[in-house]
C-alpha cells in the first residue's frame, strides 16, 4: 500500500501584510530549548529500557537527524512516552505531555530536561503551544501524541495540534507506531512485563509546507484529517510488519461502557 505523504494546505488565505507578521505567534521570548540534561540521561535510560525489555525499533532511518522534526506517535499505555523519547535515533527529544507528571522528583526532571507541559482541561494550552514552536524553531525533534489520551492507538481521531505546528513552522511530521506497550486486557497505565517486546516504527515523513498567518481553523482541521489518515495508514502496516497488533480497547474503559475487547 502507498500512502501519499504530502499534505496539501494551499487552500489557506493570506492576509494582505501577512508577511511582516509571519512568524506569530512570537516566541523569542521564551528560553531556547535546554538538551544538556536530556543528553546526559537519554543514554543510560535507553541501556536500562533495553536491559528490562525487548525493544526493536525499525524505520530509525526516516527520523532527520537535524533540523526540526514533529514526532506523531499512536498512543495505548503509559510506556508510550519514555519509549518514543528515550529510542528516538540519533538525537535529543522533547516530548508534550500531561502536566500532572509534573509533579515531585519526576516532575523536577521532566523540567529540566526541556519536556512541556501540557493542561488537559482547558480548550488550548496557549503556553504549551507556544513551548513547542520555540523547540522547532530551534530545530529539534518533538514527540506529540496526536489523539490527546491513551486509547486503541488506532488513530480513529487526532486534535488539530499537530498539523498546526507543522504550519507555523514548516516542520516534517514523522509517524511512530508503538505497539506492544499495552496487551489486550491491559490497563493503559500497567508496565509491560519484563523482557516483553515492544516496537516502535517510524514512517516516511509527512511534508506540510509552512502557511503564514492567519492559518484559518477550516484549513487546519482539513489538514489534520487528511494527516490522520496517513497517520492511521502507518499503524496498521507497522502491525503488518511486527505482526503485532493493536491491543484493542483499554480495560478501564471496558468497565465504564461494556464495550468489548476487538
Amino acid at each position: 500500500m502507498t500512502v501519499d505523504t504530502r499534505i496539501d494546505t494551499s487552500a489557506t488565505t493570506t492576509a494582505p501584510g501577512s508577511a511582516i507578521v509571519a512568524d506569530l505567534p512570537f516566541t523569542d521570548h521564551l528560553d531556547a530549548s535546554r538538551h544538556g540534561l536530556l543528553r546526559g540521561i537519554a543514554g543510560p535510560g535507553r541501556a536500562i529500557a533495553r536491559a528490562l525489555w525487548d525493544i526493536r525499533v525499525h524505520g530509525a532511518e526516516n527520523v532527520p537527524s537535524t533540523g526540526p522534526v514533529l514526532l506523531a506517535a499512536n498512543h495505548i499505555a503509559t510506556m508510550d512516552g519514555p519509549l518514543s523519547v528515550l529510542m528516538s535515533p540519533r538525537r535529543p527529544t522533547y516530548a508534550l505531555a500531561k502536566q500532572e507528571l509534573f509533579r515531585g522528583a519526576l516532575g523536577d526532571l521532566l523540567h529540566r530536561s526541556g519536556q512541556i507541559p501540557i493542561a488537559r482541561d482547558v480548550t488550548v494550552d496557549r503556553s504549551a503551544i507556544d513551548r513547542c514552536i520555540r523547540v522547532l524553531r530551534d530545530g529539534q525533534a518533538l514527540v506529540i501524541f496526536p489523539e490527546g489520551m491513551r486509547d486503541t492507538g488506532e488513530f480513529a481521531w487526532i486534535r488539530s495540534g499537530v498539523a498546526y505546528l507543522a504550519m507555523v513552522t514548516g516542520a516534517p511530521i514523522v509517524p511512530v507506531a508503538m505497539l506492544g506497550t499495552r496487551k489486550a486486557g491491559d490497563s493503559p497505565h500497567s508496565t509491560p512485563r519484563l523482557r516483553s517486546r515492544m516496537h516502535v516504527v517510524y514512517g516516511t515523513p509527512i511534508a506540510m509546507p509552512a502557511v503564514p498567518w492567519p492559518r484559518r481553523q477550516h484549513v487546519v482541521r482539513t489538514a489534520a484529517e487528511h494527516l490522520r489518515v496517513v497517520l492511521a495508514a502507518h499503524v496498521r502496516q507497522a502491525a503488518e510488519l511486527t505482526g503485532m497488533p493493536l491491543p484493542g480497547v483499554p480495560r478501564d474503559r471496558i468497565a465504564r461502557t461494556g464495550v468489548p475487547l476487538h
